[in-house]
């Protein structure tokens, strides 16, 4: 498959044997994220920041330019151009490093989330698991023409977030359970900001669905 996509990648000193794709929120770009994502997942991993298709200027005037993953009046489009990305991206690296799908990750931070969650469910031999923090899930998740998922999903919500509250996040563990097998769900402290402590929710996690790449 032939397409633009920009990307970057951190790769480890030593033999790296297992793959992180991480996905930005709206109004960020790959830079930020893959300097969060190694706060929190150390750098004994290959982690590749891929950079959302939309940029749009964050401020009339403002010489920073930002990322967004689609918008609802394009919905379908954006979801196939999400799903299309990923599969590129994680091809290349794949054919790159050789880290197989069973121990790749994909996890996302707010907007990429509910994308994320769909990708599993339409190419569930992709990835051996999925990372959701500060997101949603489909709100079709349950009556949409998805498959069953074969990855072990995680997501993180936090107790302050003002677009994810509690409120609705409390159900999300049912719902996913309804085309996932493994799910696990925790509640941090916190607004609606990239949790720069979940590494002591995440890594345990990876060891308990042998997605630590031992």
């Amino acid at each position: 498959m032939s397409m633009e996509c920009h990307y970057q990648v951190f790769v480890p000193t030593g033999a790296p044997k297992l793959m992180f794709l991480v996905l930005h929120g709206y109004a960020m770009d790959a830079s930020t994220m893959l300097r969060l994502a190694l706060i929190v997942l150390g750098k004994d991993h290959l982690v590749v920041s891929i950079q959302a298709p939309n940029q749009f200027q964050l401020e009339m005037g403002s010489r920073e330019i930002v990322y967004n993953w689609g918008t609802r009046a394009h919905g379908d489009a954006s979801i196939r151009l999400h799903h299309n990305m990923v599969r590129h991206v994680r091809g290349e690296m794949e054919q790159r490093f050789g880290i197989p799908p069973s121990k790749t990750v994909l996890l996302g931070y707010s907007q990429p989330v509910g994308y994320n969650y769909r990708f599993a469910a339409t190419f569930p031999e992709e990835v051996g698991g999925v990372i959701g923090i500060c997101g949603g899930v489909p709100k079709n998740w349950e009556t949409g023409d998805y498959g069953q998922v074969s990855a072990s999903l995680l997501h993180i919500a936090r107790d302050e977030d003002e677009f994810f509250p509690p409120a609705v996040t409390q159900d999300y563990r049912r719902k996913l359970r309804t085309r996932a097998n493994e799910v696990e769900f925790h509640l941090l402290k916190g607004g609606h900001r990239f949790p720069s402590k979940c590494g002591v929710v995440i890594q345990p996690w990876l060891n308990r669905h042998n997605l630590a790449g031992v």
